[in-house]
Parts: C-alpha cells; structure tokens; sequence
C-alpha cells in the first residue's frame, strides 16, 4: 500500500484561524489556505471591513500553502465584555471558515470573541508534545470553555514556550512532514557544511528515521571536554538526548507547526502502524508513536476550537528553536560557527516568526522582519535563495524585540530570556543569564509606578531550590548541558539584578509570575524577608501542555526539597534568594507534596487588586488540582483572603 497524503482533496483552510493579540482597537487572526485569496472582507459583528494590503499580510508557505494575517487596527474597534462573532470572506470561495466542521460551539454560526481589558482570568501553559504519552490539556480547555457563556471565558491563552518540539520529533510525525512537504509544494533549499547538497536529498522512509543525529546533524571541529575532564574532537553541537529525527530544513518546521495547530492535514494522511527497515528497539518506538500520535490527532478539532476563540499570545523557549539554545556562550560559539548548525536554528527561528511571533504584536515586525521574509518567500519560485534565506536568518539572530508587553489591567509583560542573555565572564561553558543587564534594566522601567503586573517568564523565576541545586554541581564539574543548568539563579549578576527589582519601592506592590519549562506545576508565595509592606509576589508553574517529568524521580525531588529548603530551614540563608521568603502551595491540600507530575493548563482568577485568589491546573482528564495557600501569608492586610477549597 501506498500511503501518500490525497493532494486532489486539500482542503481550502489547512490550519486555523486563531485569534492573536486582540483588544479593544486591534482584531488580529492567523489563518493558513491551499490556494490564494482574491478579496477578503471581514465580519466583526454587524460591521464589514474590505481588507486592504494595510490590514493583511500574506506569505506563501509552498506551492499549495498561502499563510494569512489579518491585523486590522482602528479605535474603539471592539467593545468591551461584549460577544463579537467573526466571518471572513473572499469574493472566489465565499465564507472561509463555515465549511470547518466543528468550529463553533453550541447554538452560534460563527466564532466570536469577547474582549476583557481587565484581566480577571487566563489560562496558561508551556510544552506540547505531540508524540508524548500524556493528554493534550487544550482539549480538557476547550471543553471547560464549551460550558460557560463567551463572557466567563479566559481573557487569554499564554503559551509560555516549547510550543513546538523541533528537536525532539517522533518517527511517524517525521513521515507525515514529508507528505505534507510533497503534497503543499513547500520549497527546497541548499545547504553547506552539511553532508547533503539540499533538502530535496532528505528522506522520509521509515528506514531513514532515527538517525539523524548520527548522519546528518552538525559536530565541532575543535577539541572539547567532558565532565570527567577527557578530550575528544567532532562532538555534537546539539545537545538534546531526542535528536535522532531533529528537523533541519525551513519546509519540516513548516509542516510541524500546520500538523500541530490543525486536523485538516492529518485526516488526509495515512501512517502506516507496521513498517520495514527499522531495528527492533525502533520498530516498538514507532509503534509507540504511532499510537500517541493518533490520539493527538483525535483532539486536534476541539484545538482549533479553542484557539479560534481566546485571544492566544505566545513566547518561545528552547525546543521551539532546539534544546540548549543560548545556554551557554560556549554553546553559541560552536552553533552559530558552524553553517549548517547556523541554518538549522536559523530555519526554526524563521518558523517562529512566521507561526507565533508575527502574531503577537504585528507592528513590531514591519521594519526589521518582515520585508525580508516578504523577499524570502513571496519570490521563491521552487528553491529558497541562499542569500536571501541567509540575509533573514542573520536579522533575526539581531532581533530584540521578541519581548512584549500588553495594555491590559494587570499589566503583561512577556519576557525574552532567550536571545538577550547575561553570558558568564568568568567561564564560557557557565550557563549564561537569562537576561542581561540591559534587558533586565529595561524591564524595570517599564514596571517603574505600575501597582500591578503580571510576568510572562518561560523559566520559573522562583524555581525548585533542590533541583537548582543538581544543577549548579553539574555544572561546577562542566556537565551543565547534560541537566540544562538554566535557571536564574544560576548567574550571579542576572539574579542580583532580578532581586533588586522585586525590593525595589517603586516596582509593582502585585507581582504575579507566569511560568512553564519544568514539565510540572507548582505554586509559591513569595515575600521579601524582614519588611513590614513586601509586595505580594506569586510564582505560578504550568508545564507542560502535553508533557511530564519522569514519573519516580519527581515524588523525590519534591520530598528531598521540602527537607533541604523548606520554611524553617536553615540552608535558604546560604542561597542567593536568602532576602526572599518562599512558601509552597499545596495541591488540594496535600501537606505532603507541592509539585504536581501531570500535563495541565493553569487557571488563574485575579482580584481587582492584581492577587490571584484562585490558581489552579486542569488536566487532561478534567480532573483539577487547586493550589491552596500556605498556612501563613506574608501579603499586605488589605489583599483579599484566598477561598477555601469546595
């Protein structure tokens, strides 16, 4: 049997729409189609709008793939707290996305939206994994969504990172990605410093899966150390222990992110369960896959749903891009010295630009990025130009404005600790801060007078003291790439400079922090010791979407943890974070644990004065876990009391 992706029957819209960085003077929707539009006029309630080049923005992806962004801006163009339903037209192929089966909820012809400057709610997370054993929390989201009227709905979605996994694919995802590139017509492009001329010599046969990271992905050539100080020449740039199908090429990052947000590719794509040419060990692997990957693609529908109803902004973290990205400045010497290294990270940037980061705050894009991607694309005929494809990537390795801040009540600010980092001075392999002084003194400025924010950071900025603590020993013996020693405490300057802005009088009184990263939950009040009016700081973990930690080393960690560095140990008085007094919430009142091992997106409801009053995860098989406050509470006496579980 042939198993081929049916190209006669590719339908209109392969992926989408999503609703981007929506409020009261901004409509942003996100939207690929097989074949391009003529005319568009967009429905916003009663009002039609004819979208003019100023209001959209177009990019073909492939032959048969044409990504759209509409970002139309006008004053007072949507009300408040009102439900506004959307359709789009073209004047060929009529409404767009009535055809979508299972698009709207109960009772309503066409998605809507609901604006909420005030932020009283949001769902957040990080790290999706397709191929992962565990449930995909956006289907558990857009059931509790389905439940409730448009105006009880989440103000927004935050995808804290790792959205996509580049670096860790499984086998039958990497066999669907080249139908999907066969079948859109998605360009090739030559490579150098690599063992193949171009992408068009890569193969999707089952045969060729899982060796990437033998044959095809990138080593020094230079000596290098391992942690038990021998020397050896041509070790891997990346470092993911995931790498055997590492994508590579800007046409695989393409169809990821088409097979990640949308069914329409997958119902039209016929994986094999049983194939040739792969040893045992990798036979049961794609079997494995195979099988997760299927359930993925059963939720994909009530995903779309989701997303084409909350306002969803988003932020990357390493997978997005590859793991270890930026840790070390080591690391950023080899990748970016190396060509084909160069390339690879290059691409995955690009992908990101083109699926998460335009989305957010469009304007941003204009000047630097986008007439380069314009060029890129719009012009590629079948074959990228090299020159052209490596002119963007280099603007993009300079790009600063990945960060962004949102005109809500609370105040968001999404961090970029990725791409501005605080490198070590004293040794290159250290890891690097997770922003450098620059960065972290320009976020101080803009909470500067703020009495309220909410902190986008894809790291815990308040992490797990014990496992922090792994991974400085780790790196004091030159392993911090094997345990991704990245955390803010590990630089000194990045975390002296962090904890002078939460001691600072003129910072926020409300600071509640948005994290992902770890692959589990947790949540901590934190105070600033020995002062009378600390500003109420609340570390929130959500991670991962559809991903844990391995499940017989987190019970120990979280044990150990809590008798090393609990409330009344003495040994937080010999760590960096000593001026800060941390109390663990504790999951539906177990006084036994406070981290939770279970894919979840995290619900937090606000007080009018910026507190949370209620945090909680909901998991993939709808069960919910609270986190109830400490028994002791360090906040101001005018900050509202927390319920208590039903």
């Amino acid at each position: 049997m042939d198993h081929q992706l049916n190209i006669a029957s590719l339908p209109l819209v392969l992926a989408g729409p999503v609703l981007r960085h929506c409020d009261n003077n901004h409509f942003t929707l996100w939207f690929v189609t097989s074949s391009p539009m003529q005319q568009l006029t967009l429905t916003l309630g009663d009002k039609a709008y004819q979208l003019g080049e100023a209001d959209l923005h177009c990019v073909q992806l492939g032959s048969k793939a044409w990504q759209y962004l509409i970002q139309l801006e006008q004053q007072q163009l949507l009300p408040s707290k009102v439900e506004v339903s959307y359709q789009l037209n073209d004047s060929e192929h009529g409404d767009l996305f009535g055809r979508l089966s299972g698009l709207t909820y109960a009772g309503k012809a066409h998605p809507n939206l609901v604006v909420q400057p005030g932020v009283q709610n949001l769902m957040h997370g990080s790290c999706r994994n397709p191929h992962h054993f565990s449930a995909d929390a956006l289907v558990a989201a857009d059931t509790r969504i389905a439940g409730v009227q448009p105006q009880e709905r989440p103000s927004l979605l935050m995808m804290t990172g790792d959205q996509v996994y580049v670096d860790d694919i499984g086998g039958p995802m990497l066999y669907a990605i080249g139908k999907v590139i066969q079948a859109l017509g998605l360009p090739t492009e030559s490579f150098e410093g690599a063992g193949l001329n171009n992408s068009n010599q890569i193969s999707y046969q089952p045969a060729a899966m899982y060796q990437r990271h033998k044959r095809l992905l990138p080593k020094t050539e230079y000596p290098a150390k391992t942690p038990l100080w021998h020397w050896y020449i041509n070790h891997p740039i990346f470092t993911t222990a995931m790498g055997e199908n590492h994508l590579v090429c800007l046409s695989e990052i393409i169809a990821l992110y088409l097979l990640t947000w949308s069914p329409e590719l997958w119902d039209r794509i016929d994986i094999p369960k049983n194939v040739s040419g792969l040893s045992r060990p990798n036979q049961a692997r794609w079997q494995k896959e195979w099988q997760h990957l299927l359930e993925f693609k059963s939720g994909l529908s009530q995903v779309r749903r989701l997303l084409a109803h909350i306002p969803t902004y988003m932020i990357f973290d390493d997978h997005d891009i590859t793991d270890d990205w930026n840790l070390t400045a080591k690391w950023e010497e080899a990748a970016y010295g190396h060509r084909f290294s160069k390339r690879i990270i290059g691409n995955a940037l690009i992908g990101y630009t083109l699926f998460q980061g335009l989305g957010n705050q469009p304007k941003r894009f204009e000047q630097d990025i986008r007439p380069l991607l314009d060029d890129l694309l719009n012009q590629q005929g079948h074959a990228l130009d090299k020159q052209k494809q490596n002119s963007l990537i280099d603007a993009l390795l300079k790009f600063e404005k990945w960060h962004y801040s949102l005109d809500t009540s609370p105040r968001i600010v999404v961090l970029d600790t990725r791409t501005r980092r605080w490198r070590s001075e004293s040794n290159l392999a250290k890891p690097s801060g997770l922003m450098d002084w620059e960065a972290l003194m320009d976020m101080q400025q803009e909470l500067i007078d703020l009495d309220k924010v909410i902190i986008v950071s894809p790291a815990p900025m308040f992490g797990v003291k014990l496992i922090e603590a792994v991974q400085r020993t780790a790196t004091f013996i030159g392993a911090s790439l094997m345990v991704d020693a990245e955390n803010w405490m590990a630089h000194p300057g990045a975390a002296s400079a962090l904890l002078s802005i939460f001691t600072h009088r003129k910072t926020p009184q409300e600071f509640v922090i948005l994290s992902g990263d770890v692959h589990y939950s947790f949540a901590y009040d934190v105070s600033v010791r020995f002062r009378s009016e600390s500003p109420g700081i609340y570390q929130i973990t959500a991670s991962g979407f559809k991903n844990q930690f391995p499940e017989k080393l987190l019970p120990w960690f979280d044990k150990f943890n809590g008798w090393l560095y609990g409330y009344f140990s003495p040994l937080n008085l010999l760590t960096k974070r000593k001026r800060m007094l941390i109390r663990g919430r504790r999951p539906n009142g177990d006084i036994r644990k406070r981290l939770v091992n279970q894919s979840g997106v995290g619900m937090v409801e606000f007080a009018a004065s910026g507190a949370p009053v209620s945090i909680s995860v909901l998991h993939g098989d709808m069960t919910e876990t609270r986190f109830d406050p400490p028994g002791h509470t360090f906040s101001r006496q005018e900050r509202p009391a927390l319920p208590k579980p039903e």
